[in-house]
């Protein structure tokens, strides 16, 4: 696990998992949402986002964290990089919960939440079966499935050579 891809609906988790894996790894952790929206919050333009990622997926290791929904234009450049994909697939109300708990959110975001499992998810799975079996891919649906993912890495960490 040297290149690491989480995605999810929004309020799943993807910050803090990725904040805990490079804790556990020590692979650097990047929050592409703070990367990619602007002020505003308004999106990068695709040309410039598509040289940004360029950039990111170029590292030896890294850990990416974000899901930009619509604007996920580069979405197929990290997944093909990747070795590891995580998807949090968590239902809507653990996930609104979860946002409200962080504070404010658009229209538009919300809409994106309510509709995930519907009409991203669908487009995010065949997007990650392309890159299948170079990529080793987990769905993680609930915070114990989490917990025992990252149990499962920190016991591959204590492993020599393992990570």
């Amino acid at each position: 696990m040297r290149r690491v891809v989480i995605l999810g609906r929004g309020g799943a988790g993807k910050s803090a998992l990725a904040r805990e894996l490079s804790a556990l790894t020590g692979i650097p952790a990047v929050e592409l949402d703070s990367v990619f929206w602007q002020h505003g919050p308004a999106p990068t333009p695709v040309e410039e986002w598509v040289l940004k990622q360029r950039e990111l997926v170029a590292g030896e290791s890294w850990i990416l964290d974000g899901d930009l929904g619509p604007y996920d234009s580069g979405l197929g450049a990290r997944l093909a990089a990747a070795d590891t994909i995580v998807v949090l697939d968590f239902g809507l109300l653990r996930c609104a919960w979860r946002t409200l708990r962080r504070g404010r959110e658009q229209a538009e975001y919300w809409h994106w939440v309510w509709s995930y499992r519907r009409r991203y998810l669908p487009r995010l799975r065949v997007a990650v079966a392309a890159h299948l079996p170079r990529a080793q891919v987990h769905v993680l649906r609930n915070p114990a499935a989490v917990r025992r993912f990252l149990a499962d890495v920190a016991d591959m960490a204590d492993v020599p050579g393992a990570a």
